[in-house]
């Protein structure tokens, strides 16, 4: 499982960077990328996020 940003979604509003307590998300080119490597899959991003763009995906 990781967490995932649909990038058509992504507003680029810095909100997951700033809830994210593991420092997983930067942002790229104003969209949000998750550094699966450091995140921790506590999902604190997902409610977050006022489009919906942070999920997590079974594969």
């Amino acid at each position: 499982m990781k967490m995932l940003v649909d990038e058509k979604k992504c507003i680029g509003c810095e909100a997951c960077v700033t809830a994210c307590p593991a420092k997983a998300i930067h942002m790229d080119d104003s969209l949000a990328v998750i550094d699966s490597a450091l995140c921790d899959l506590d999902g604190i991003c997902i409610p977050v996020c006022p489009v919906e763009a942070i999920y997590l995906s079974e594969d």
